[in-house]
Parts: C-alpha cells; structure tokens; sequence
C-alpha cells in the first residue's frame, strides 16, 4: 500500500481521538468547502436558470430569425413582402431550420365602455409555432380557427386582460387605421396568455393572418414577414449566416428587398444584460473559493502543528519530507472531499425543491419571472466539482511544507 494514503488514513479514521484543537479546525474546514461549493453550484443554477427563461421568452415572441422587409427591419415601420410557396421552400430546405411561420402585424385600439388601451395584433397562420404561448396560457385556448359569420378570435395577454377587464369569452372592439382609414373589428377573446416580459405582454395580442391581412387590405401572398425557428441555438450564427445568403437583398415580385436578422441582432440589448450575468457568478465563484480556501489552508496548519510528534517520529524512523508532505496532503484531500459530497447533496437538495416548489417567489414587474428559476447542469456541476478539487489541492501544497521543516529533535519540547 501507498505509505503516504495508509499513514493518513490512519490519522483520519482515528481523528475522534485527536487533540481538542484539531476537531473545530476540521470541522471548519469541511463547512467552509460544503458552503462555498454549494453556493457556487446553486449560483451557476439560478443563472442558467434566469438567462434560458428570459432567453425561450424572447425567441418565444421573436423566434430565432425574421425575414422581413428591408426598411421594417432598418426603421421598425411595418412595410410588407410577398413570401410565395417557392420562398417558403427555399427557408425550409435551409440546413438547421426546423420551422417557417408567417406573421402580419396591425397597429390598433381596444376599447370598452371605460377605458381603451393601444396594441399591435399579430395575424399568424396554420404553421406558425404556438408551443411558447400554449406554455403561456393561462385562460381559455389557442383558437384561431374563424366560423362563417361568426367574429375572429382574439388571444390577449393577462395584462391587457388585467387594465380592460376582459376574460375569456368577452367581445371587445378593435380600431385599426390602415391606409389613412378607419376599420373596425369585433372580436372574441378566447385565451388569456401570461410570460411577465412587460414590452410584449402590454401591447402585443394575436389573432389568425387573414384577419390581420384583411385589417391592412393586403393580399393573401403579402405578409409582415417570416419567423424561422432552428434546431440548434449553438448553430444559430452558422444558420443566419446561410439565411443572409438565400435572403438578403433578394427583391419579391413587387421588388420589395428582403432581409434577415437573427433574435440577438432583434434585440441586443436584452441578450446584452444576460450576459452581464455571467460577470456576477464568477465573482461569487471566486469569493467562494477564497473562504474554502481560507478553511482548508488554517485546517491543515493546525493539524500539522498538532501532529508536530508524530511528524517527529515519523522522521526520526527516517521518512523523508515527501512522505510527510503527501501523507497530510491526502488527510486533508479526506475532509475536502467530504465537504465537497455534503456541498453537492445540500445545493442539489435546496435546487430541486425550488425548481418543484418554487419556494422563492420574486417580483414579475421587476425579474420577469415569478418565481427563481433554477437549471441543474450536471456536466457543468462536475467541472465545478473537479475545478474545486485540483485548486484545493494547490492551495494545500504550500501549508504541507510546514510538516518538512519540522525537527525530530524539537519535538522532544512537546513530550
């Protein structure tokens, strides 16, 4: 056997028997490596988990890339496009585009007996992917089918719902200019949605794209644009990049240019605080790791110091430096790991009881989630462990160095 692994094996398995001094020093060691891991790992959860919220959110409503008209996507003024069939095939055969959905947008008024409120009501038709807003309904039902004779269906969010009083299976009237007139639509509320992103739930409503279409008076084949969604976000820049080679500046047949942008290039400023996040884990990461590393450096001088006549016989017997040095390193390697299993079991615990119960509720006004969401990342969670493992093991050479100055004649003073 390893001399080194059994000599601190020994001293481990017997470490109820050593000196008062000893026990607190450990002890503190193991709860200082148990909560700075911790920590750590349930900070990485809450970010990942707080920026694929906000992030599924924004593609949610944006999706991954828009093909629209040049002066739409330049000034943010509606101005459509003609997408016939061959267009539709040519984004769908693109590598990596898993969906193509139409949209035609019409800026307008919703107004009851008591008060009115300005929205922009978004047509989208048959193919359209409706998996974000079935996740967001919280009323009613995605209905967008409209009977003969019968008024279009309309899906508004919980905050419209909210400053209106509408619910589900209201009739409410829509006013929309179009072309320096005035048309007015009547329409059902058949779902209420709810995503608590304030810049798209307090404007944004949607009904089917021939009502939309028929609000602007354009014709079946003209649209405000497409939304592509991919398979792959990791692949979103290469799949943007073959969208801008099929798409951009490419004229419809009434020479309207076409261009595209992906969801970062939509909304930059949005994925830009995202990423501010990440400024903020690695500084916890870093605090952390210097109260474990503070523990762990004080919990093994101690134990060396007490061990002083032990490491006195040791070299009287005639073990070398490096035998001392290892045999402490892998001792206090024994209570790191210990700290670092109770660390994953308490940051694992305290995750899956917020992911399921959602015991911290936070401000929707404020965080756009209800409450904190948490993401657990198991190969992420294994590079943290190992990260921590190899940096405690670095900081423990430096104090191990102690044991080898240590002279077997010195220690008689201990007797």
């Amino acid at each position: 056997m390893h001399l080194p692994y059994f000599l601190a094996s020994r001293l481990y398995k017997f470490q109820d028997k050593q000196k008062k001094a000893s026990k607190p020093a450990i002890r503190t060691a193991i709860f200082g490596v148990t909560v700075g891991l911790a920590i750590m790992l349930i900070s990485i959860a809450v970010v990942f988990g707080f920026k694929h919220s906000i992030r599924g959110k924004i593609i949610g409503f944006g999706s991954h890339i828009q093909v629209a008209n040049f002066y739409t996507l330049q000034n943010n003024d509606q101005y459509p496009i003609c997408i016939e069939d061959s267009l539709k095939q040519v984004l769908q055969r693109i590598d990596g585009v898993t969906n193509v959905g139409l949209y035609a947008l019409s800026q307008g008024i919703l107004k009851t007996e008591k008060d009115f409120l300005v929205i922009t009501c978004k047509g989208i038709d048959k193919n359209y992917d409706t998996s974000f807003l079935k996740q967001s309904l919280v009323d009613g039902e995605l209905s967008f089918a409209k009977a003969p004779g019968k008024q279009p269906s309309l899906v508004i969010s919980q905050s419209i719902a909210d400053k209106l009083l509408l619910k589900t299976g209201d009739n409410i009237f829509a006013y929309f200019i179009a072309n320096q007139k005035m048309r007015v639509r009547k329409f059902r509320i058949s779902g209420v949605y709810q995503t608590n992103l304030a810049q798209f739930d307090a404007v944004l409503c949607f009904t089917d794209i021939a009502t939309s279409q028929s609000i602007n008076q354009w014709e079946n084949d003209q649209y405000n644009g497409a939304e592509l969604k991919i398979a792959d976000l990791n692949q979103l820049q290469q799949t943007s990049e073959a969208v801008v080679h099929k798409v951009n500046s490419k004229t419809d047949h009434q020479g309207n240019i076409l261009m595209s942008r992906n969801i970062y290039e939509t909304y930059p400023q949005l994925f830009s605080w995202l990423e501010l996040l990440d400024l903020n884990v690695w500084v916890i990461i870093i605090l952390m790791f210097c109260v474990a590393c503070v523990s762990i450096t004080s919990g093994l001088l101690i134990i060396i110091f007490e061990h002083i006549k032990f490491i006195g016989t040791l070299k009287a017997l005639g073990a070398s430096n490096s035998v001392i040095r290892h045999t402490f390193l892998f001792y206090a390697m024994f209570f790191v790991i210990k700290g670092m299993l109770l660390g994953n079991l308490l940051a694992i615990v305290l995750l899956l009881f917020q992911k399921h119960f959602g015991m911290i509720s936070l401000d929707p006004a404020t965080y756009y989630v209800s409450c904190v969401p948490v993401e657990i990342d198991f190969g992420v969670f294994a590079l943290i462990n190992i990260a921590t493992l190899l940096l405690s093991v670095a900081v423990m050479v430096l104090p191990s160095y102690f044991s080898s100055r240590v002279s077997p004649v010195k220690t008689l003073k201990y007797e």
